[in-house]
């Protein structure tokens, strides 16, 4: 080819390239140097937990035997406990048809591994004949999210699901077994004007301290992300009693909202404990993928799917960017069938344990799954289509 030749067909291609670089930027996910990830699904390991049919719990409210994780087990949180990983995972019996008319209970397994676990053969959380019972019964506690404090206070947020309106739960635990119910967080809050709107998925500010991953305060305050259509804030001096961030004129304020074309176009809601980093607060979502031209349509409409949040770490009501395709999809076929045949890969625990970070999370609203973030091995995050 001569120099005239390789010229023109220099300026051809670089043509073709401008003219298809959305399309080829689009094919590509790679993740900016703020975020965590790719996260590895372990070979041959997941769904690591998946419904039982074989254990029985003698229900404090009906006064029978129930099989109380027969249906789905799914939406797990997760924490270390004596050198070894603890997922608090959702289960549902068969009281009903659908999500959400079923009756929902928290098991307990754990690993020394991340990866294999041993579960106990009855829930340690539940509906019970206690001072949360109108709000938690029939529909149960649901979607935990867990975290520990420096001197190893365990506390967890939950949904309490009375099939009425949910509403985020605490309780605080020492060994993630026996638990105290302190009840709906916003109970007190501007005179209880928050205790009666739908409100769910709590997401504790946490840091990495002495190789541990513990609860922190931010300008003096324990800080926590909410939300299921928009991401909200609440602050508490004891972890129990919390108070929403609200406007100048008592609304609750927004700080992110779903955002038409992209992936996390109808919900952003909150995943696991959030992490400090010196680059900033990272917010793990879940983001709901609207169906049509409102929704981004290289991924499935309804999925759920994976992303990361950077807020300011001296103002965590300011977001500074998020990402604009997701870490994690759904992919395999335990990922895509189930109760949600739709998708989901929904984030709810992450631990770190061995340096690495692990990340717990339900597959279709059925079974529950593990992906591995190795900072010092990353491996890509999952593909665009």
């Amino acid at each position: 080819m001569n120099n005239r030749n390789y010229a023109v067909f220099a300026r051809v291609l670089a043509l073709v390239l401008l003219l298809h670089a959305d399309s080829l930027f689009a094919q590509s996910n790679k993740l900016p140097a703020w975020a965590f990830g790719g996260f590895a699904r372990p070979e041959g390991i997941n769904p690591i937990i998946s419904p039982d049919s074989t254990t029985r719990f003698m229900d404090p409210v009906l006064h029978k035997l129930i099989g109380w994780e027969s249906n789905d087990t799914f939406n797990p949180a997760a924490a270390i406990l004596n050198g070894k990983v603890v997922v608090l995972y959702r289960s549902e019996d068969k009281s009903g048809v659908g999500i959400g008319f079923r009756t929902s209970r928290l098991g307990f397994a754990s690993s020394t591994d991340g990866m294999h676990f041993t579960r106990s053969k009855t829930p340690v959380f539940y509906p019970a004949e206690d001072s949360q019972k109108k709000y938690e019964w029939p529909g149960g506690c649901e979607d935990p999210r867990v975290a520990v404090t420096a001197n190893g206070t365990y506390v967890v947020f939950y949904t309490q699901w009375n099939r009425e309106l949910p509403r985020l739960g605490v309780a605080t635990s020492k060994d993630l077994k026996h638990w105290t119910k302190h009840g709906p967080i916003f109970e007190d809050a501007y005179g209880g004007k928050f205790l009666n709107i739908a409100h769910k998925s709590a997401s504790i500010l946490t840091k990495v301290q002495g190789g541990k991953q513990v609860v922190t305060k931010i300008n003096g305050k324990y800080w926590l992300y909410w939300g299921e259509l928009h991401v909200y804030g609440a602050t508490s001096v004891n972890l129990v009693d919390w108070a929403p961030v609200v406007n100048a004129d008592g609304s609750l304020k927004e700080f992110v909202s779903p955002r038409k074309g992209y992936f996390d176009s109808e919900l952003t809601e909150c995943g696991p404990p959030a992490l400090m980093t010196n680059k900033g607060i990272i917010l793990f979502y879940n983001g709901k993928n609207k169906p049509g031209d409102e929704g981004d349509k290289r991924f499935t409409a309804n999925s759920y799917c994976a992303g990361q949040m950077l807020f300011d770490k001296k103002d965590p009501t300011k977001l500074i960017t998020r990402l604009d395709v997701p870490f994690m999809r759904p992919m395999a076929a335990f990922e895509k069938s189930g109760q949600y045949p739709a998708g989901t890969v929904f984030i709810e625990g992450m631990v770190y344990f061995k340096r690495k970070w692990f990340l717990y999370y339900g597959c279709a609203d059925s079974r529950v799954g593990v992906a591995v973030y190795d900072p010092n091995h990353p491996v890509a995050p999952d593909p665009v289509e």
